[in-house]
């Protein structure tokens, strides 16, 4: 076993908590993916992309991999370089946390810096560029157009949480980024029971804090992205409803999640809330909140 067997079977625990303080119709469930090596969602589909391209040839001797990330993946993208032996380059807009500088640093990897003023689709923009100047050099997965992304979660985190509760489900709820983890645990999740809800939740605004989440309409829309018959709502979440989640979750449960994560819990409240009694809503917390800190004093590092 190494480390990259350890992605996946994340806990799922119940928010109780939470539930009482809302007075909530019924059950709200989180899956903790911030337990995953990586410390994201993300070192599933990194890792089924991967897999995928050494299966078929696309990766091997001679070629790196590149691609654009705000954060997670390029970590989860870091951690499995750096497992496997596969050189990793990853085009990050300039102003992701310091933290996820940090630790993709870390595991050996490249960094080139976008805008920060064109966000993550000004990364995309040049990661392309720079696979079309020398395609020989690059393995691109391209994470928004990947099957094996939403294919990391259909056959991982959808199974799990109907292993984990079944038939109770009644709604899930979760993030859009890529659009992976809805696209493909909704479609798993659909598949085991039509009736079941799944809830997509976007930043309400172009310029948003909301670091992982896109902004669908203003955004280049990922090809993987296509809910028709599997996403039944979208909830427009405002950056400081969001905020206020993550900050309440730490006091309510105990657990520290970033920003992304507490826009999940906050649509997951405004469904059980709605929801008849005896619901059983399920969200899915990508990452942890100490990402999104500045650097220590006793960082080797840097000069201040």
């Amino acid at each position: 076993m190494n480390v990259v067997d350890l992605i996946g079977n994340t806990p799922l625990i119940r928010l109780r908590n939470t539930e009482a303080r809302i007075g909530a119709r019924g059950e709200i469930w989180a899956k903790l993916e911030f337990t995953n090596p990586g410390g994201s969602v993300k070192d599933r589909a990194a890792l089924a992309m991967i897999r995928g391209a050494l299966a078929d040839g696309k990766l091997g001797p001679g070629k790196r991999l590149i691609d654009a990330t705000s954060g997670n993946t390029g970590v989860a993208y870091a951690l499995l370089g750096a497992a496997l032996a596969i050189p990793v380059t990853l085009v990050m807009p300039a102003n992701v946390s310091v933290a996820r500088k940090q630790i993709t640093r870390a595991y050996g990897t490249d960094i080139i810096y976008s805008s920060e003023l064109e966000g993550s689709d000004g990364a995309i923009r040049m990661v392309r560029k720079i696979v079309a100047e020398d395609p020989d050099r690059w393995f691109y997965p391209d994470q928004y157009s990947n099957p094996a992304n939403p294919l990391a979660h259909y056959h991982g985190t959808g199974p799990e949480i109907l292993a984990a509760l079944g038939g109770r489900v009644t709604h899930f709820v979760a993030g859009i980024g890529t659009t992976g983890t809805i696209m493909g645990t909704g479609r798993r999740l659909k598949e085991h029971d039509p009736t079941i809800q799944v809830v997509a939740v976007e930043p309400d605004d172009a310029l948003h804090g909301l670091e992982g989440l896109k902004y669908l309409p203003a955004s280049i829309v990922p090809a993987i992205w296509r809910p028709e018959g599997i996403v039944d709502r979208t909830i427009a979440m405002p950056t400081d409803e969001a905020w206020d989640a993550a900050e309440q979750l730490c006091l309510d449960e105990g657990i520290f999640v970033g920003h992304s994560s507490g826009a999940a819990v906050a649509g997951a409240i405004r469904v059980a809330r709605e929801a008849d009694p005896g619901a059983c809503v399920v969200t899915l917390l990508p990452d942890r909140g100490d990402r999104y800190f500045g650097p220590l004093r006793w960082e080797k590092t840097y000069v201040w």
